[in-house]
């Protein structure tokens, strides 16, 4: 008996890659996006008068403010991911969408919540998705307290 090989048993959950993949872009383009913004914004901030007068106090709230909009960033991208499991089935409620997609973009995984199983491998792409935007988050993070230290120099 010949097996012809398709696409079908080549990838047997092609709805969570076609889904997943999208997401995936949209969300790193919109998070570095966002911090190219807040880059700009925070490259204003320390060059303006009032930071030089007040390097070392200004730049705790610099490096928090940071911090804060790259949560938000990230919350906001969690929140496209719930939508998107409620739209597909795949969770029921949006309180739960949004536990679980916190959750499993952050790798920790700690809710007891699960995808409908045709859609279980989308958790793992977003957490692939979590991986990625993470790292830019922590470029980002880094960049800006190596340039807050040297603004902080005599």
């Amino acid at each position: 008996m010949t097996y012809f090989m398709t696409l079908f048993t080549l990838v047997p959950w092609r709805s969570d890659w076609l889904w997943s993949l999208p997401l995936i872009v949209v969300t790193v383009v919109f998070h570095a996006y966002g911090l190219g913004l807040l880059s700009q914004g925070l490259s204003v901030l320390l060059k303006s008068r009032q930071y030089k007068r007040f390097p070392r106090t200004l730049s705790v709230f610099v490096v928090g403010g940071a911090s804060l909009c790259a949560t938000c960033l990230h919350g906001l991208e969690a929140a496209v991911w719930a939508v998107a499991y409620c739209l597909l089935g795949a969770l029921s409620d949006r309180k739960g969408a949004m536990l679980y997609s916190i959750s499993i973009m952050t790798t920790v995984g700690g809710s007891n919540l699960h995808l409908e199983p045709r859609w279980q491998l989308m958790g793992s792409l977003e957490a692939l998705n979590g991986w990625i935007l993470f790292g830019l988050t922590a470029a980002f993070l880094f960049a800006v307290i190596q340039k807050v230290w040297s603004l902080e120099r005599p």
